[in-house]
């Protein structure tokens, strides 16, 4: 019997891996709904290829464009926010949750309604509203995977061991674009130089987040939530090779790793068809070829993201739905060459100290209506010192 199951933010680059897994067994698979954005004519080629029974664009203005590519298909077209969150809504077995943003929580959390298995490459649903995320799973008898390399790797390294063992985890970075260039030179980094990855091939935003370590910052917050470790429990460090993608240190002595090579296909397909693990069109590593490992501090001078994110672990509360608000308008901002590359920490760290001052942020009970407060109170704080700084 086939599974049923969805893709939000499919015209990406993990939703376009996981189509990559689905198109290898299409008996295997029975596709609900695909989502994208602008890339209506990748959005509908798949729809068509895997005969979704719906593709929906997140914006309104492009459904003309996306009925006429699926015309005479069979696939239903649809567009905008409420279309999303409907789509959802529609029953699946699994859900890849994809979309980049904070735009990805509320239908991560609606196909946590249905019961299904969300495999989260959405980290800032955990970031945002952590709590929420895991409260809704447990009265739903729904199931969390997560897809982002590290913690995939976490999660694999944790299988069967109990938490008091656990003395501290670590998670690795590549460094991004610009983990060679000298302090002095980043401030005249361009979103053209971010946005190259020397090891991973993602969408521009998440690898210009790599070159700021933003992304890191991102996935320490959601090891905390996902995980439940306390912050000081949590590491990073740069490795340039990115094939350790995390490693787990337990209170005997010992440690494990779990290494592989860059390849998303390897997290999706673990959480596509977890508990069991299959054979996977990806290569295994030689040890002999690889030679050497290397590894450094991540420095938080260089990185003030990193320390941000400390703050906001030991803040808690609607603190990292404030983070990453302020985070996606100083990378906007930053890709419209109106403030620098150093600028975008700057903007977060001055957006975290005015709306911390807000009453309400370290709410113990997390709503998706009070979260997304948050995020819009962070917002318009850091659209408006961007204004007043520039």
């Amino acid at each position: 019997m086939s599974r049923k199951i969805s893709i939000f933010g499919a015209t990406g680059s993990i939703g376009q891996n996981t189509l990559d897994l689905i198109k290898r067994a299409p008996e295997a698979y029975d596709v609900v709904a695909l989502t994208g954005g602008h890339n209506i004519a990748q959005l509908a080629a798949d729809a068509i290829a895997v005969d979704a029974d719906v593709a929906v664009t997140a914006y309104e203005t492009r459904l003309p464009d996306l009925r006429e590519a699926l015309a005479g298909s069979g696939v239903e077209a649809a567009a905008g926010p409420e279309a999303l969150t409907e789509a959802a809504t529609r029953p699946a077995d699994w859900v890849m949750s994809a979309i980049v943003g904070a735009a990805g929580l509320e239908p991560g959390l609606k196909a946590l309604e249905q019961g299904a298995t969300l495999a989260l490459a959405n980290k800032e649903s955990m970031v945002c509203a952590g709590p929420l995320m895991l409260a809704t799973a447990q009265t739903r008898d729904a199931t969390i995977l997560p897809v982002d390399s590290e913690h995939s790797a976490l999660f694999q390294a944790l299988n069967g061991e109990p938490r008091d063992a656990v003395e501290k985890v670590i998670i690795t970075a590549s460094g991004g674009a610009f983990r060679d260039w000298p302090l002095q030179d980043l401030a005249k980094a361009t979103p053209e130089q971010a946005a190259t990855h020397p090891n991973w091939s993602m969408g521009t935003r998440i690898t210009i987040d790599s070159a700021s370590m933003f992304n890191k910052a991102l996935e320490l917050i959601e090891a905390k939530e996902l995980f439940g470790f306390t912050p000081d429990q949590i590491e990073t460090c740069v490795h340039p090779e990115s094939l350790i993608h995390a490693l787990v240190a337990f209170r005997d002595g010992g440690m494990m790793a779990h290494m592989g090579v860059p390849d998303m296909r390897h997290a999706i397909g673990y959480a596509l068809h977890y508990p069991q693990r299959q054979d996977l069109p990806v290569k295994t590593l030689d040890l002999l070829e690889i030679g050497q490992l290397n590894f450094r501090k991540a420095c938080e001078t260089r990185y003030p993201a990193l320390r941000l994110a400390r703050q906001v672990m030991q803040a808690g509360g609607l603190h990292g739905a404030v983070f990453n608000a302020a985070k996606e308008v100083a990378l906007d901002a930053f890709l419209a060459k109106r403030i620098g590359f150093l600028d975008m920490a700057a903007v977060v760290e001055r957006v975290l100290d005015r709306v911390s001052a807000t009453n309400g942020l370290n709410a113990d009970e997390i709503g998706l209506d009070t979260v997304l407060w948050a995020d819009h109170t962070a917002r318009v704080a850091a659209k408006e010192d961007i204004e007043q700084t520039r």
